[in-house]
């Protein structure tokens, strides 16, 4: 898988990651337009004093700030319904660059020189805008990135020793890794997906019993495959030794557990070809 497929990490969007890159580019932004002095704001030296001076740049990259607040409010609410790919990172990134240096044309256009020419002094503001984000966007990234680094090694340098779980039993460990719960493989049913939240659907002295985990179908699937579960819906897992039959229905196919009640779980048109297969597999 190219490298702009994958999602970035998780560290990118979390929420004091994201207040990280917007004080640290506001800092590096005032920084830069007082002693570059882009945007033409050289020109207001012959109006004003260099405290004045400070004053309004301030003001300048507050507006532009704005932009970036907006933006990372929006990638994190968007961030916990799905993760970013790069290339969607590097999208939303040059969506920023251009709608700051938008509001820095404006600006210009408006407050310090209506004559100058709308596409060149855009052109120039994005050229600026892009130095001004992209350097500490990148300084800020390797900074938590070397630091996620950190954190991880020292995790695995205070690690417990693994937990020792009984032969034919499926542990199951919350999003931090921290088990929660351990099933006889013959007395598990399925898995149900419930946003962040997986339900275990299990036996209990022969009652249907179930568990909630703070985890996600995509991160557990890997083991359970290895375990004989099966994907058969973006919402369900089935463990196969407990299918009693595959039913045709309006809308595709269902599965039926061999339980005394029952209990009906769908299939959806991706997994179709793989649930068939595995239940062709069985009968011969």
């Amino acid at each position: 898988m190219l490298i702009w497929e994958k999602n970035i990490p998780a560290y990118l969007t979390g929420k004091t990651n994201i207040v990280r890159f917007v004080v640290f580019t506001a800092v590096f932004a005032l920084i830069f337009i007082n002693i570059y002095a882009p945007f033409g704001v050289n020109t207001w030296y012959n109006k004003v004093t260099e405290l004045q001076l400070f004053f309004y740049s301030s003001l300048v990259i507050l507006f532009g700030m704005l932009v970036i607040v907006i933006s990372r409010i929006l990638m994190w609410q968007f961030s916990r319904k799905k993760a970013l790919r790069y290339s969607e990172y590097a999208g939303w990134i040059f969506g920023e660059i251009v709608s700051m240096a938008l509001a820095y044309t404006l600006i210009q256009k408006l407050l310090l020189d209506g004559t100058a020419d709308f596409t060149i002094v855009f052109k120039k503001s994005v050229q600026i805008t892009a130095l001004v984000i992209l350097l500490p966007y990148a300084i800020l990234w390797l900074y938590l990135s070397l630091q996620e680094k950190s954190r991880l090694l020292e995790k695995l340098s205070k690690a417990p020793e693994k937990e020792t779980i009984p032969t034919g039993m499926i542990p199951f460990h919350d999003e931090k890794q921290v088990l929660r719960i351990s099933v006889k493989s013959e007395d598990l049913l399925y898995l149900e997906s419930a946003d962040n939240y997986v339900y275990i659907h299990f036996l209990d002295h022969n009652k249907i019993s179930k568990y909630l985990v703070r985890n996600s179908l995509k991160k557990l699937e890997p083991e359970l495959v290895r375990r004989g579960l099966l994907r058969c819906h973006r919402s369900y897992m089935v463990n196969f030794e407990k299918v009693k039959l595959i039913k045709k229905v309006k809308d595709g196919l269902n599965i039926e557990l061999d339980l005394p009640e029952k209990v009906s779980l769908p299939v959806s048109k991706t997994y179709i070809d793989l649930i068939i297969r595995k239940f062709t597999d069985t009968q011969t």
